[in-house]
């Protein structure tokens, strides 16, 4: 055996040690800083031994014409120091509480600047788990954390900045069985979601329970952000009173996302809601930010008022507690709250291969040739031997050149089966070679076979080495 390879492997045994054990001890600091604040909540007076103050809401009168003990005046002083600000905004803030409704790329930011800035107390519901793939964006997770539950790590995250303000964790997808109970409870809403039916049931749910919203939106290179349901402005569905088609929605998981965007946006959630606890400066209610991530720009745009009309907050609103929980947002956005890959069904099964069947293909020599329908971005990323990379919308335009390819092989093999030869297609996940093994088949390419899962698939089923994303 290589000395190096043992090497190798002792050095990242030794790190899986270690990260195992960094992960159960922030756990162990998490539970215990819960218990604390417990504590500190039942005897007010009481101090912690780091010299910072206790996560209680300030009530009484310092001795100094305001309610900010000496380690809260200490702790927010730069805040202090701001004319528009002052004392007055920060008493207001630690008052306040928020919930942020998500813990992924927008939630990150916001949460971290929320909890360093001294909201008294803070919520966070999100029901995923921290993932590898989470780590450009999703800055308030760590790898020690990869495989928990997001709330937990945003959780300790949030009270390792600030100790001294209230955190509490809602590890559960939000719902209308649940939305009013946890909304009910925080003075402030911010949506850091990324799918319709959330944006909606959210919304919905702060017009009833008359809360205001801040939602922030990101994927690609751009995002945007409004604030929703305050001062009489409109909400969200006097925007979009009717929801978008579900292959219109864009998210990250598709369409990539630079990890700054969001974490501007959510950046920018944060100074949203602080403005809005603390009652300074003038609310992006009846306007939209839009942000470019590529020209730099930031512009400002004004968006319609609250619509009389609107089912939801309009003069004849018939949306009351029961007629939300009842609602059915599913439904109505035509796509699921906790979304999952989409796995069309277009073909018959003598239409399509799995992927260990196209593996005994290449293994026997078969002649054939493999399309690749992916953009051609993401061919760059990963694509399997000898594929050909025809993106789906040049598909009727390169009709020839499968036609050539095709034979090409049956020349080299000493076969003549025309244009029903061999063809095999293949993607990411197994939808857009459906697609194109129907067009194939309308033009005459009959024996064109769809690989069932596409490259998700054969990395799954065939060869773990082979990279997803």
């Amino acid at each position: 055996m290589d000395p190096d390879c043992g090497e190798a492997s002792r050095i990242l045994l030794q790190l899986e040690t270690l990260k195992s054990t960094k992960t159960e001890i922030e756990r162990q600091i998490s539970a215990l800083e819960a218990q604390l604040q417990e504590i500190n909540l039942q005897h007010p007076n009481a101090t912690v031994p780091n010299g910072s103050c206790p996560p209680v809401i300030p009530s009484v009168d310092s001795g100094y014409g305001h309610d900010l003990s000496p380690q809260m005046i200490y702790r927010y002083s730069r805040h202090l120091l701001l004319p528009a600000f002052g004392v007055q905004g920060q008493s207001k803030l630690l008052k306040s509480s928020v919930l942020v409704v998500g813990a992924g790329g927008l939630g990150s930011p916001a949460l971290l600047y929320l909890a360093a800035c001294g909201v008294g107390r803070l919520g966070i519901v999100d029901h995923d788990v921290v993932e590898l793939n989470n780590m450009h964006r999703q800055i308030i997770h760590t790898e020690g954390f990869i495989g928990q539950p997001k709330v937990r790590s945003a959780a300790t995250a949030c009270r390792s900045i600030n100790s001294t303000i209230q955190v509490v964790e809602y590890q559960e997808p939000l719902r209308t069985s649940n939305a009013l109970e946890i909304l009910s409870k925080y003075d402030i809403i911010v949506d850091a979601t990324d799918n319709a039916p959330s944006r909606y049931m959210i919304s919905d749910c702060c017009v009833v329970l008359g809360k205001p919203l801040v939602s922030g939106a990101a994927v690609g290179l751009e995002g945007q952000l409004t604030v929703f349901n305050y001062n009489d402005g409109p909400c969200y569905r006097c925007l979009f009173p009717t929801p978008p088609p579900a292959t219109a929605c864009q998210r990250c998981s598709d369409s990539g996302v630079l990890g700054v965007v969001p974490g501007v946006i959510g950046c920018l959630q944060a100074l949203e809601a602080i403005k809005i606890a603390s009652e300074i400066g003038e609310a992006l209610s009846e306007r939209m930010l839009l942000f470019d991530a590529l020209s730099g720009r930031i512009r400002i745009v004004k968006i319609r008022g609250r619509s009389l009309q609107c089912v939801a907050c309009g003069e004849n609103a018939p949306f009351s507690k029961q007629q939300f929980q009842e609602f059915d947002y599913e439904k109505f956005t035509q796509s699921p709250l906790t979304p999952l890959p989409l796995k069309l069904k277009l073909l018959q099964a003598d239409s399509r291969i799995n992927t260990k069947e196209y593996k005994e293909k290449l293994v026997s020599g078969e002649a054939h040739v493999l399309i690749d329908v992916r953009p051609e971005h993401h061919f760059k990323i990963v694509s399997l031997p000898n594929s050909l990379n025809i993106p789906l919308p040049s598909l009727e335009s390169r009709l020839p050149e499968i036609s050539s390819a095709l034979k090409e092989k049956e020349e080299h093999q000493g076969t003549d089966s025309g244009s029903g030869g061999r063809l095999y297609v293949i993607c990411r996940r197994g939808n857009d070679s459906q697609r194109a093994v129907q067009f194939l088949h309308k033009m005459g390419f009959t024996s064109a076979r769809d690989i069932i899962g596409g490259l998700e698939g054969w990395a799954h089923d065939v060869d773990p080495n082979v990279p997803t994303y």
